[in-house]
């Protein structure tokens, strides 16, 4: 497997010098100042990758090339936006680079409700709570039907934060959600956010699958012409949230997606963490079932409650089995072996790390910190190389 690093370019406080000691090979990064839609120039790309290589990496995974919105809603012309796609990907192969991360949720990438919740013997996780994420919803964003998505229990607590909070307390709120927009998107405010929402009415599980399919079946000849894997991330949280369609978010969800174009350049991002926080989710079988399209893996560990709320875990602790997990993982690069195939490796990254020691000082961003990701990827390290020892990646 190969060793690899989420780094952000420009806007990231963590420097190559400093991933580089981390002992990751790979760095995983996209250019997060190119507007949604707008095609990647070959020339900012060549000089991003050549930034990459001369500190010592290759640029093994391009996270994320951005779906424009107005594909996720089917709305208007959409041609130029497909054609800026691919040529993007005709820009990123002419460089090497042949693996692209990306995602289908509508309006935001990760939620999460609490960036710095406390963790037992000291430091800080990114944290769903289910009351703070419904009191949001149903007493700040004015949502009407927000009170069909939860429990009873889920909307008593959502009110009893609300009344207990302050300005203070729910702009944190505001902002801990957004947060999952990476790079230079704006955030919205309150009002900013509901005129986002109005552009997604009448847009169902339905309608969204179909716009996906018309989006896979626009691009994914063009990755297969190309030598390209594309690679769908799933959906974080795996749920609908404010009032929009989430679908991604399961084993029968990724069984659609990825057969609704046959192809290995339709691909998966093997998330553990946004598939390891649906509790109807069993990770490792779901990794065994869908190997074959596997072309990368986002390694995280979440600890789930019973009313919908989750956090981040420690690697190697939280609900999914991380060993059995990648077991599934090395079996799989080990049958592609068998295949002589070039591309055996896959690519994984520690993802979403606590905030430990002097992590909480560096305002990286939230999820990616260094201590904690090196403590996640040092743990992996050891899981990789115990199974890998004398087979027992096959026992």
């Amino acid at each position: 497997m190969i060793e690899s690093w989420r780094w952000y370019g420009p806007f990231d406080r963590i420097a190559l010098d400093e991933i580089a000691q981390t002992g990751a090979s790979g760095i995983v990064t996209a250019m997060h100042e190119i507007p949604s839609g707008e095609v990647w120039p070959r020339e900012t790309i060549a000089a991003r990758k050549s930034e990459i290589e001369a500190a010592g990496f290759d640029w093994v995974v391009v996270e994320s090339l951005p779906v424009h919105e107005r594909i996720k809603r089917g709305d208007g012309d959409l041609e130029p936006l497909f054609d800026s796609y691919r040529q993007s990907l005709a820009n990123l192969a002419a460089e090497g680079i042949r693996t692209v991360c990306y995602n289908f949720m509508p309006l935001l990438d990760w939620t999460r409700t609490d960036l710095a919740a406390p963790v037992r013997r000291g430091g800080t996780c990114l944290r769903f709570s289910a009351p703070r994420m419904a009191a949001f919803e149903v007493h700040m964003l004015g949502r009407a039907e927000a009170e069909d998505d939860y429990p009873a229990d889920v909307l008593r607590a959502a009110s009893a934060w609300f009344e207990g909070s302050d300005e203070t307390e729910r702009e944190t709120l505001l902002a801990s959600i957004m947060a999952g927009l990476p790079g230079a998107f704006d955030r919205y405010d309150v009002d900013g956010l509901k005129q986002n929402l109005a552009l997604y009415k009448g847009i169902d599980a339905d309608t969204l699958r179909a716009n996906f399919a018309r989006f896979l079946t626009e691009v994914v000849p063009t990755a297969e012409e190309l030598g390209m894997r594309l690679c769908v991330h799933p959906d974080d949280p795996p749920r609908d949230i404010l009032g929009l369609p989430r679908i991604v978010s399961d084993a029968e969800d990724l069984a659609h997606v990825l057969g609704s174009v046959e192809s290995p350049a339709n691909g998966l991002t093997l998330c553990s963490g946004s598939l390891g926080a649906n509790p109807a989710n069993d990770v490792p079988a779901i990794a065994a079932r869908f190997a074959d399209r596997i072309h990368f893996a986002h390694l995280r560990n979440v600890a789930k409650e019973p009313d919908g709320s989750f956090e981040e875990a420690a690697h190697l602790e939280g609900d999914t089995d991380m060993v059995a997990l990648v077991r599934v993982l090395l079996d799989e690069e080990a049958r592609r072996r068998t295949e002589g195939r070039a591309d055996a490796e896959i690519p994984f990254r520690p993802d979403h790390g606590q905030e430990l020691l002097s992590d909480a000082a560096r305002g990286t961003h939230p999820g990616y910190p260094l201590v904690g990701r090196l403590r996640g990827l040092a743990e992996l390290r050891g899981v990789v190389r115990a199974l890998s020892h004398s087979g027992a990646a096959h026992a």
